[in-house]
């Protein structure tokens, strides 16, 4: 079948934010830093897309000390590079698990022969850590293509993720759908014009989504038909 439903992975799959503002903070304690990025912080650095970025930003954007004004940019690579190892830690010890209807819709669009798909801006090594924890050593293979972290220079908003899984799958866009949870995931996919389906999670269920092409506040079997529907009307 030449249809592929292609994922986004935090707060999509799982509501990996949470755990991903934790190993923020357990790695900026590690580093000796004075930061602490609590739920409300987080939720507005959520609009920053890409981890480094938002280090960035909040550096830029707060008076908090602790980078040497000389080597930012190798700072901040150290200080993701530390929370990227701490969170895959997590990960491994079973502090996150896939959000309800996932791992069904995975499995049962994988034997009604749609083609799987992941677009998202977190690092290879986190995707890993999920799917083998989550849907066991196989999981990474259920999806035929995985476009992560720095495979493109534009992150979401940007389409541009969406426009590498597009090529790589050897698709059209009226082909696929997306999975998101976050307004900047369903504008990249929108921008790459490819009908999204959102599913708002704890970060992300004040935003807008009217873009949309269906919004599901809980995914559950039912819903598949309307999903997989949005493919027969695009094709």
């Amino acid at each position: 079948m030449d249809q592929a439903i292609i994922f986004d992975v935090d707060g999509t799959l799982s509501e990996t934010e949470e755990t991903h503002r934790k190993a923020f903070n357990r790695a900026f304690l590690s580093a000796g830093l004075a930061w602490n990025w609590d739920q409300d912080l987080y939720r507005r650095l959520l609009g920053v897309t890409g981890g480094k970025e938002r280090i960035r930003y909040f550096l830029a954007n707060h008076d908090v000390g602790g980078a040497p004004a000389d080597q930012v940019d190798k700072f901040i690579r150290s200080i993701h590079a530390d929370k990227t190892a701490i969170y895959t830690g997590m990960i491994a010890n079973g502090e996150v698990s896939l959000r309800p209807g996932i791992r069904e819709l995975i499995i049962d669009a994988k034997t009604n022969g749609f083609r799987l798909a992941i677009a998202t801006t977190t690092t290879p090594a986190n995707i890993d850590a999920l799917l083998s924890v989550t849907l066991g050593i196989e999981g990474r293979d259920l999806f035929e293509v995985i476009c992560a972290g720095d495979s493109v220079v534009n992150k979401k908003p940007a389409p541009d993720v969406y426009l590498l899984a597009l090529e790589q799958l050897n698709l059209p866009a009226e082909n696929c759908i997306a999975l998101e949870d976050s307004r900047n995931g369903l504008l990249a996919a929108h921008a790459a014009g490819i009908a999204t389906v959102v599913t708002p999670g704890i970060y992300t269920d004040t935003q807008q989504f009217d873009e949309a092409a269906l919004v599901i506040e809980d995914l559950r079997v039912s819903d598949f038909p309307k999903i997989y529907g949005l493919l027969a009307a695009s094709c």
